[in-house]
Formats: structure tokens, sequence, C-alpha cells
């Protein structure tokens, strides 16, 4: 599993699902958007603080951006 994957992939999947943009998400978690955008292109690592900005800011347990839904394999 690459956990970079699997995380962007559900950064996206939560986004989508609430109808936000890579922006607004952006604004309310305090990020800036090409940040997210990395983040959902998988090209970024990321702190704990700010997984926990982006969780927030989606109204989303921090595990559920974790959980491999698509059967990722590295």
């Amino acid at each position: 599993m690459d956990i970079i994957k699997v995380f962007g992939m559900n950064v996206r999947k939560y986004r989508n699902m609430k109808g936000i943009s890579q922006e607004k998400l952006a604004e309310i978690s305090n990020l800036h958007r090409t940040y997210i955008s990395d983040i959902e292109r998988f090209k970024r690592s990321i702190s704990l603080e700010n997984i926990q900005r982006i969780a927030d800011a989606l109204e989303v347990e921090i595990y559920k951006l974790f959980i491999d839904n698509e059967g990722t394999k590295q």
C-alpha cells in the first residue's frame, strides 16, 4: 500500500463528497491550494498537524483518510 496515494485519493473523495473545491478546502484548513493539489496528486508528504487540519475541514475522522478502499498496491 502506498500511504501517500491512499491519503491523497481519500482527501479527493471526501472533498468531492462535501462538494467543495481544492481552493475552498485550502481556505477552511488554512493551507495553500497548491498544497492540497499536491496531496491529491500524490506529490507531497504531509505533517500530522496538517492531516488534522484537513480531516477537521472535511469533517471526517482522521483514520478514514488512511483506509485503502481502492485496493491500492505498491
